[in-house]
């Protein structure tokens, strides 16, 4: 790596710490920065900021970075896998699954069309149910990639596949009863707290494992970029990377949807801020680079949820709607 890419992530990684920082310092109740330090650091402080810091905005801060970094990575891999600017980590029916899963779990339960399902549902909970449903459509798209080798076909079937679960789902809403449909929409509408504990170590355990497949699939990614005729030729097997590819996937973008509900346009614009800040469409640059911007765009978000009181997907929806928008009117096309 050259040396201007080692101050870049240096200077990035000084970004996030800051943005770290403002995100315990954030919030309804005022604790200055001094009381937070004395409260990492283990000093004596007050009783009722330590179990805000230590039970909310911390478990908070660390949710926001790991959902940041997992969604903008599997972002990437379906731009490069499709070739496609305004592919996002939920364009093959992610989304969709876990949104059934959810709505299975909190809605069918509940209009009573999963009767027989119920103790299961209820045991797995909305997160297990959402992780399940993404699991299940990534597995079916991944049984028709071995009979499909054509890309934009995938991505059709993926969106059609999408479309038809969120039939499925509306109907799910129109038969339940008021209290789980609301239950249903505040999931959908995001959340990046409740996850602590033994939850949020599932979830950060989950996400590594999906960036290491990331990881070591940056040679494949760079030869795809250079069509998969290419790719083939120069010895990669284009369909195991596309395996990989949605494994790695359905680890990432499924389990932060999972338990942080669908977090709009941040797999989608992350990906084309890295390539524009790095200069680069080398994955092996990009792949680091998209997970750490995409933390530090979903921590900038959560402050700004938090200061406004308002839902996180709101939030990066607003922040992603320009870059989309840039996308789509061709002003820049890195990488592609």
């Amino acid at each position: 790596m050259k040396r201007n890419f080692r101050l870049h992530f240096i200077v990035a990684a000084i970004l996030l710490l800051i943005l770290f920082a403002a995100d315990l310092l954030t919030g309804s109740a005022g604790i200055a920065p001094g009381e937070v330090w004395d409260i990492l650091s283990g000093s004596p402080a007050d009783t009722n900021s330590s179990l805000i810091i230590w039970n909310i905005r911390l478990p908070k801060a660390l949710t926001a970075m790991i959902a940041g970094a997992a969604v903008s990575l599997s972002g990437l891999l379906m731009q490069t896998l499709f070739m496609n600017p305004l592919a996002g980590p939920y364009v093959l029916g992610i989304s969709s699954g876990a949104s059934l899963g959810a709505a299975l779990c909190v809605l069918g339960v509940s209009s009573g069309m999963t009767a027989g399902m119920a103790p299961l549902l209820e045991n797995l909970g909305i997160a297990g149910a959402a992780w399940a449903g993404a699991a299940i459509v990534l597995a079916v798209i991944m049984a028709a990639s071995r009979k499909i080798g054509d890309n934009t076909v995938l991505l059709v079937l993926g969106m059609m596949l999408g479309a038809g679960i969120d039939s499925v789902v509306l109907i799910l809403q129109y038969l339940s009863d008021e209290q789980a449909l609301k239950s249903y929409i505040v999931w959908t509408m995001g959340s990046l707290g409740n996850i602590s504990g033994a939850r949020l170590w599932i979830m950060a355990g989950t996400v590594l494992a999906g960036a290491a497949v990331a990881g070591a699939l940056c040679k494949p990614l760079n030869l795809l970029l250079t069509g998969e005729n290419y790719a083939a030729s120069a010895g990669t097997d284009v369909r195991q990377t596309r395996s990989l590819v949605f494994a790695a996937t359905v680890l990432l973008a499924g389990t932060v949807t999972a338990f942080c509900g669908p977090l709009g346009f941040i797999g989608l614009a992350v990906p084309h801020l890295a390539r524009l800040f790095t200069g680069t469409a080398d994955h092996r640059i990009l792949v680091p680079g998209t997970a750490l911007y995409g933390s530090c765009i979903m921590l900038a978000c959560d402050i700004a949820a938090k200061s406004a009181a308002l839902p996180v997907n709101a939030v990066t929806s607003l922040a992603g709607i320009p870059v989309v928008i840039w996308i789509v009117l061709g002003n820049r096309r890195r990488g592609f």
